[in-house]
């Protein structure tokens, strides 16, 4: 048997990346080895993407058969937005996953980054029939963030990507009813926040759920009016970029080999 082995370095690549796109691609190395260490995603499905700097018609998404714990800034397939494979001569990605991950970047401009997980809390709170409750205040963080997308089976048609998009409207976060989670950001590191507070909303819910207590509601004005005080929060300061900062050094503690 021969192990797929991920390149060790920008030059075995089929092109040669700009600073942009290396760096991008570090970047998104750090939220895959980040990710596996949060268990967030422990196979070799789910994905995250991210739109080349400079090439809104490129795309960075990881190749079939790599786990995340494996994930290098060369393993990193190069992709246009119409399926053809710039980096690696012998990638595949997989279908389903391209299929989304491609039509959401093509029709929407001012996002460039996705992420797709199976989180296993996220899974449980997608196969309820009231979905996810905000009770906590970290959790406002996500309030009126988090749309609903009907199970269709395997998202490979491309007919669901219209549908997909409807669902996600203005939001940053999608629970895939019987399936998973998905986020969008301006960015990996918004993305990666935005997926972080969703997987620790539908966690907490989880073990909540599990007491058979009542869980005590938060009033809806509140709600409300905490999410306005995020909001004002965030104009002073880049939340997802003091995060991701301290996640990166988190990154590099584990394995600083991410950004071969």
């Amino acid at each position: 048997m021969t192990l797929v082995q991920p390149p060790t370095d920008r030059g075995l690549l089929l092109h040669r990346p700009d600073d942009d796109e290396w760096a991008l691609r570090v970047t998104l190395a750090a939220a895959f080895r980040l990710g596996y260490h949060l268990d967030w995603n422990r196979v070799i499905s789910n994905h995250i993407s991210a739109r080349v700097p400079g090439r809104p018609d490129w795309m960075l998404m990881n190749p079939y058969g790599l786990g995340w714990n494996e994930i290098t800034a060369s393993a990193i397939v190069t992709v246009d937005l119409g399926g053809r494979i710039l980096s690696h001569a012998e990638a595949e990605l997989a279908p389903a996953g391209f299929n989304f991950h491609s039509g959401i970047l093509k029709a929407r401009p001012d996002l460039n980054s996705t992420i797709h997980v199976h989180a296993a809390a996220g899974v449980v709170i997608a196969c309820t029939m009231g979905g996810l409750v905000i009770v906590d205040q970290t959790g406002c963080h996500i309030h009126g963030e988090v749309g609903y997308h009907e199970f269709e089976g395997f998202a490979q048609e491309e007919d669901e990507v219209p549908r997909i998009l409807r669902d996600l409207g203005d939001k940053h976060l999608l629970i895939m009813r019987n399936h998973g989670l998905l986020s969008v950001g301006s960015s990996v590191q918004e993305a990666f926040m935005y997926m972080r507070r969703l997987i620790a909303a539908c966690e907490l819910q989880e073990r909540l759920m599990a007491t058979g207590a009542e869980i005590r509601p938060i009033p809806q004005e509140v709600l409300d009016l905490t999410r306005r005080q995020i909001v004002q929060k965030k104009q002073k300061r880049s939340y997802s970029d003091v995060e991701w900062r301290s996640y990166l050094r988190l990154a590099e503690s584990l394995d600083p080999g991410f950004a071969r």
